[in-house]
């Protein structure tokens, strides 16, 4: 905290990042027909800010991404987890070529 006991830019935000992340990773329930559908999506964010500083001032910025995976379907007494396939492929081909690549570079040495 800082002279005034009133909590900086920094606090503040820190403060309040436990009680998005669950409200963030999983939409409101929808109805579509008879079933029950609970989007659920991969969220990161991060944040950084300075206090008053006689050389640099006061300043932040943020930035996040969500990526929807899929749903919770609920449906004549069953529960199932629907996977984003397009989603999920546009995360895992990056990877893989990631690993693909560490991997020649290894069986090359």
């Amino acid at each position: 905290m800082n002279d005034t006991s009133k909590p900086s830019l920094t606090e503040a935000i820190a403060a309040s990042v436990p009680n998005r992340g669950i409200r963030l990773a999983y939409g409101d329930v929808q109805k579509v027909g008879s079933a029950s559908v609970l989007p659920v999506a991969i969220v990161t964010y991060g944040f950084g800010a300075s206090d008053d500083s006689q050389q640099w001032g006061v300043g932040g910025g943020g930035g996040g991404a969500v990526v929807p995976i899929g749903a919770y379907v609920e449906s004549g007494g069953e529960l199932r987890f629907r996977p984003n396939t397009i989603a999920v492929l546009a995360m895992v081909i990056p990877l893989a070529s990631v690993v693909g690549s560490v991997l020649v570079k290894l069986a090359r040495r």
